[in-house]
């Protein structure tokens, strides 16, 4: 199938896209088109008008200082993934933690036009960025006419598919805490297959110097689940997601993959 028909309008500032993305409620941002182009080929998506984000200077470039690192909203996965940009370390990684989790993101090909700005704005539930950054406590940076926010990642998603962006608000960066010298990260997904979006996901930060394990467990149909405290026990995973309607075949593959990454942590 092809897309309905629609206007691609150029904008050459965040002022100038924030306009006609706010004149017209049918008018849609595009950065990589890794998502949403499939979705316009289906017919799923029928926005009159495409507003090309990735042209715009001021959502490329990183920024890092003692406390976080800020990444621009059209920088591509495979810039990350190659090191392009400044990075997180822990004390139980051979290599950084952003970088990890951009490789495995989909293929090479998916990674050199996707970015991490469209990624967490199509929000999908099993997206890696959206999980990961929840637990690494990242902050979305927006910009909008009338001043942009900063919003917790944990606060971004209200449901699959959908964020708390406002008409003509713009996601322009991406903000996120440097975890303690003796942090410890651990991550994985079940998929199918290598590149395919997973069925279940976990993401954990064991930062001492905050006190707290925080574990965002992802692919859930919903917005990714944050777990806090000291410790965390996988057998309390099965009655939330039990709560939250999940099936026991998608229960118990969300228990497992919980403590196989657990068990990484502590490894």
């Amino acid at each position: 199938m092809k897309p309905v028909a629609f206007t691609l309008a150029s904008a050459g500032s965040l002022a100038e896209a924030s306009a006609l993305l706010a004149e017209n409620p049918a008018a849609s941002a595009i950065a990589g088109g890794q998502s949403l182009m499939p979705m316009l080929n289906l017919r799923l998506a029928r926005p009159s008008v495409l507003v090309p984000l990735a042209p715009i200077v001021a959502l490329h470039g990183a920024d890092s200082d003692g406390a976080s690192i800020t990444i621009g909203a059209a920088t591509t996965h495979a810039t990350i993934s190659d090191g392009a940009c400044p990075d997180l370390s822990c004390s139980n990684l051979a290599g950084n933690i952003l970088a990890g989790i951009a490789e495995g993101i989909a293929y090479r090909a998916v990674r050199n036009r996707g970015t991490i700005g469209g990624s967490l704005c199509h929000a999908d539930p099993a997206a890696d960025w959206l999980c990961t950054l929840t637990a690494l406590d990242a902050e979305a940076l927006t910009f909008h006419p009338d001043g942009g926010r900063a919003i917790r990642l944990a606060d971004w998603s209200t449901g699959a598919f959908r964020t708390v962006l406002r008409p003509g608000e713009i996601l322009r960066a991406v903000r996120i805490p440097r975890p303690g010298a003796a942090a410890r990260w651990a991550y994985r997904k079940a998929c199918r297959k290598p590149g395919e979006f997973a069925h279940a996901m976990a993401a954990a930060l064991d930062d001492p110097a905050r006190g707290t394990i925080r574990v965002a467990i992802g692919a859930l149909g919903r917005p990714p689940l944050l777990m806090e405290g000291r410790s965390i026990d996988p057998s309390h995973l099965d009655e939330r997601l039990r709560t939250a309607g999940l099936d026991p075949v998608a229960r118990r593959m969300q228990v497992t993959i919980l403590r196989r990454t657990l068990e990484d942590l502590r490894a």
